[in-house]
């Protein structure tokens, strides 16, 4: 759990989700899968009248004025059950760019596995609305 020190410039930006999920600090932030930096921060914000999580992420310098301020992030985890982190999904629109202390707007939240989980058996387990949905199903020969 240790982090080199670096002499690498940063700069910060945040991004407002209502679900976190196992979001933890130190996480990855990436661009295409390659790590353009990391979470520093998590806090509720009371601020906000939904209560949010406000992430704070420091990004790579080289990237300060190539992030199109419509950007959008999402949580996302590594394989099945790994850790999570934050992906950012860069666009480049005449709508200006990010700077130092921006709020990426667009911030998808995570997909809890047990909520998932949760709502496939909830789905499975109740009763057909037409009440022959089955039958048909298999009469059809598909799924």
């Amino acid at each position: 759990g240790l982090s080199p020190t670096s002499t690498k410039q940063n700069f910060t930006v945040y991004a407002s989700f209502h679900n976190i999920g196992s979001l933890r600090p130190r996480a990855r932030v990436t661009i295409a899968g390659t790590t353009v930096g990391h979470v520093t921060n998590i806090q509720l914000d009371t601020d906000s009248s939904d209560f949010r999580s406000k992430v704070t992420m420091q990004l790579d310098d080289n990237l300060l004025g190539k992030l199109g301020a419509e950007s959008s992030v999402m949580i996302q985890t590594q394989g099945l059950l790994g850790d999570q982190y934050v992906a950012i999904e860069p666009i480049q629109i005449d709508k200006g760019m990010l700077k130092n202390g921006d709020d990426i707007r667009d911030a998808q939240d995570a997909i809890v596995l047990e909520k998932l989980i949760q709502q496939v058996i909830s789905t499975l387990s109740s009763p057909s609305k037409s009440g022959s949905g089955s039958a048909s199903a298999s009469s059809n020969g598909s799924f």
